[in-house]
């Protein structure tokens, strides 16, 4: 029987997890260590502490909500949503949305608490999936992700650098936005985050404060400006009057299309920088009593983002004059034919240009999780030159080299820019699938290991409880259904700057994941499941008649 922490209930092994409500066991612990209880789930994981704890709850709550930047993203990108569905579309696809992805938040926020680490769902799957698919999930899961995440990190420069474009457009009606004045703009944006991330880690923790406050009183800023100087339309455009301007059979399936920016407003960020939605977890490593404060700053940035997401949006589809025009709008960015309706030049400028420091932040730490993910699947052995990636600076406590590894990347991918935007964003597009492949698998795994092993999952001080097998399997079916529209080009008929590239791109990696598997890693890669602790001790309790025969026979052959 697993020995109880200090301020842990006593568990039988026989028995469900369950909620534990105490506070963490400080005795003796310094600012920034470890607690007991992170050294215990570092143990049980069967993981060496190698990053430095900077984060306590509060500011991994910070962190997480303005990475996520819900408002700010479903402010810039919500162009697929006023095509398919008009205003009224908008509004109501968020509002179902957001009831999906709290399900998806909850499961992801328990499994967060089970297995408190840098992996995520490659390692989560490790731990939960049937013993004979343990290996080869988790491994299509880890490249899943870390491409998905790779690839968003890429688009974090073109984003920052398109609406810098964007700005200098609105003041000179002749500039004509070149491409590699683009990709300069995105390289000098890659290179800083990454620097920072590198030099200025440290910073990473304190900074939360400041740019929450910006976070927060830019949204009242832009609310206010949206009610007190904007034109406003009337409440049955904004709620009831759908329209379907994308060119589909009915307006039941542009809503459906539609959705996808709700979606990537809460889930992601926008469909050029995506991934945002657990990244606490890949930052537990370096939060204190992360089995409780990651699980918690996951739960509650969504609603606080979700509130003003909702807010944001109400007030912005009120304040929004035409949708036709907003669409037209030649810089890209719907918000700043708005913001033109309600402010003169000079208040735009300003206003973006808080918005783009609120979003460079964003970009700052979505970079820094992303870098502690690639390091612990190369930690794991899941990606080639594992040592070099998987390396971290002893002095800094941080994984510099999978830092620099995705400033490499992130350069290389940004060159497609200068050839063609079209073959960029095809590129990019492979993170909104990829990712919620991950979640299903994920949440596929625990909710199998729930009703067929409920006694063989990790004890757990943040839990969905009997709610558990309900929630798992809503957000299951709430996460195949999003995942399914992601696929779904904005609207007909199709043409090749307009087609959704990432069926092909997903494919892509897929194929090339499996082949990976079958060459070097089935050889190479083991799962981090074989370092956890109740990993052998599955086979005493099988011998013992606890695990079905099928899965008897696994374990005791993989072991």
């Amino acid at each position: 029987m697993t020995t109880p922490i200090p301020s842990q209930k006593v568990f039988s092994d026989m028995a469900p997890p369950e909620t534990i409500t105490s506070e963490p066991h400080r005795s003796g612990v310094e600012p920034f260590d470890a607690t007991v209880e992170d050294d215990v789930d570092m143990q049980r994981m069967g993981k060496v502490p190698e990053l430095k704890r900077r984060f306590r709850y509060y500011t991994t709550l910070f962190f997480v909500t303005v990475l996520t930047a819900t408002w700010e993203y479903l402010l810039i990108a919500n162009t697929t949503a006023l095509v398919d569905g008009g205003r009224a579309g908008f509004f109501w696809s968020l509002v179902w949305s957001i009831a999906g992805m709290t399900l998806v938040t909850f499961s992801l926020a328990e499994m967060s608490s089970m297995a408190p680490t840098s992996g995520g769902q490659y390692h989560w799957v490790s731990e939960f999936a049937p013993v004979r698919y343990q290996k080869f999930l988790s491994y299509m899961s880890g490249w899943l992700s870390t491409m998905a995440w790779q690839a968003a990190t890429a688009s974090s420069g073109t984003l920052i650098g398109g609406i810098i474009q964007a700005l200098i457009s609105l003041n000179n009606p002749n500039y004509a936005s070149p491409p590699w004045q683009l990709f300069l703009l995105a390289i000098a944006v890659m290179l800083s985050i990454n620097l920072f991330n590198i030099y200025g880690g440290p910073l990473l923790a304190p900074m939360g404060n400041p740019m929450m406050f910006l976070h927060v009183a830019l949204f009242v800023v832009i609310i206010a400006i949206f009610w007190a100087l904007g034109p406003t339309v009337s409440a049955r455009e904004v709620f009831v009057e759908l329209s379907n301007t994308g060119g589909w059979s009915s307006i039941g399936l542009a809503l459906c299309v539609g959705q996808v920016s709700a979606i990537f407003g809460l889930m992601f960020g926008d469909a050029d920088h995506s991934l945002k939605f657990e990244t606490s977890a890949h930052m537990s490593e370096e939060v204190q009593d992360a089995a409780v404060s990651v699980p918690k700053s996951m739960v509650y940035s969504f609603v606080i983002n979700s509130f003003m997401g909702l807010v944001l949006v109400v007030s912005y589809l009120f304040a929004l004059p035409s949708v036709d025009d907003a669409v037209a709008e030649s810089s890209g960015f719907a918000f700043l034919y708005v913001f033109q309706q309600a402010m003169p030049v000079k208040g735009v400028n300003a206003v973006t240009a808080l918005l783009v420091i609120v979003l460079y932040w964003s970009c700052t730490t979505f970079n820094s999780s992303a870098s502690r993910e690639t390091w612990s699947f190369a930690r794991d052995k899941g990606l080639p030159f594992s040592n070099w990636i998987g390396h971290v600076d002893v002095k800094r406590q941080i994984p510099t080299n999978a830092i620099w590894l995705s400033l490499i990347l992130s350069c290389l991918m940004n060159m497609i820019v200068l050839g063609s935007t079209a073959a960029f964003n095809a590129l990019i597009s492979l993170q909104v699938v990829a990712l919620m492949a991950t979640y299903i698998i994920s949440i596929s795994c625990v909710l199998w290991r729930r009703i067929c092993l409920p006694e063989t999952l990790p004890l757990c001080r943040w839990s969905l409880g009997r709610w558990g097998i309900v929630v798992n399997g809503l957000s299951l079916c709430y996460t195949a259904f999003a995942f399914f529209w992601c696929f779904w080009p904005q609207g007909t008929p199709v043409e090749l700057d307009s087609v959704n590239w990432s069926p092909v791109m997903f494919v892509g990696v897929m194929v090339v994941s499996v082949v990976l598997f079958a060459v070097q890693g089935r050889k190479v890669y083991e799962g981090p499941v074989v370092s956890v602790e109740s990993y052998k001790r599955d086979a005493t309790r099988s011998i013992e008649g606890v695990m079905p025969k099928e899965e008897v026979n696994m374990t005791e052959k993989t072991l």
